[in-house]
């Protein structure tokens, strides 16, 4: 029938899987329609696409309305899929429904060792979902969801079998202690300033010493003070220094030798024979 176990399936917990859930619920999920159209002759491949479909978690909704949710919960304490098969499910981070159905599954039928190693880890995803109830919707998030099968007794309207302490554990099956994840990432700071890779930044920086930088400003600033006027001369493309000495030296209003020092025409020799017919007028007169 279509209401039965499979042939062969394992006791969980020392009875029928599908006594899991309450008998009242468990009747709901058999009347109702979605069991009827869309979890018939399901399989633990096809009931994938069934899972990537849901819009919501939860369980009993108004009238006592079974969701889907629950409903696929139920199918897959039927088929009994093996532990790979969850692991994959759980690995598909992309339908974080179908994760979210491996992981409430996996709640009910695993041991306590094996629950806090599988379900711990997927406390780093932070995505939203909707959780449907009686009086309509909310929002939770999925770590929350994974921190509730791990503390509450109660999830989904199901109740979920006793789970160890966690101390418990620790001491007599040698789990390891929780980590969080500030800690983690305390660590992955420390191991990236610590490797190679940082120290080799800083020796290829090219900031100079504090010390090297001063001792080069002071002697600039010294040998500045003796070469400025040699250095500021020789780079300068105007006229000579003793040619502007010589300019500075004339009058004001002695315009003449100027002009003909700079005059490409007027020669020298022929500025010193007009100098000396105008000194011989002048003794004659």
């Amino acid at each position: 029938m279509a209401n039965s176990t499979l042939r062969g399936a394992k006791s969980v917990h020392g009875g029928n899987p599908q006594y899991l859930i309450e008998k009242v619920i468990r009747a709901r999920i058999y009347d109702s329609l979605y069991w009827k159209e869309q979890c018939f002759a399901l399989t633990a491949e096809s009931i994938i696409d069934k899972a990537i479909a849901l819009k919501s978690i939860g369980g009993v909704t108004d009238r006592n309305t079974p969701t889907p949710f629950i409903s696929l919960a139920l199918k897959l304490l039927q088929l009994q899929p093996e532990k790979e098969i969850l692991i994959e499910y759980l690995l598909a981070e992309e339908f974080k429904y179908l994760r979210a159905l491996a992981a409430f599954y996996i709640r009910l039928t695993f041991r306590s060792m094996e629950v806090y190693e599988i379900l711990e880890p997927l406390m780093k995803d932070y995505r939203k979902m909707r959780v449907a109830h009686s009086g309509g919707y909310s929002l939770t998030y999925f770590d929350e969801f994974i921190d509730d099968l791990l503390t509450k007794e109660r999830v989904c309207d199901i109740i979920l079998p006793r789970l160890t302490q966690r101390s418990v554990l620790e001491e007599t099956e040698g789990l390891e202690p929780r980590r969080s994840l500030l800690e983690e990432e305390e660590r992955e700071a420390r191991s990236d300033a610590s490797s190679p890779r940082s120290q080799r930044y800083i020796s290829r920086s090219p900031s100079p010493d504090l010390r090297d930088s001063r001792g080069r400003s002071r002697s600039r600033s010294v040998s500045s003070n003796g070469s400025d006027r040699s250095r500021y001369i020789s780079r300068s493309p105007s006229r000579s220094r003793s040619r502007s000495r010589s300019i500075d030296s004339g009058e004001e209003g002695d315009t003449r030798g100027r002009y003909i020092s700079r005059s490409p025409s007027v020669s020298p020799d022929r500025m010193l024979v007009d100098e000396e017919d105008e000194e011989k007028l002048e003794g004659d007169v």
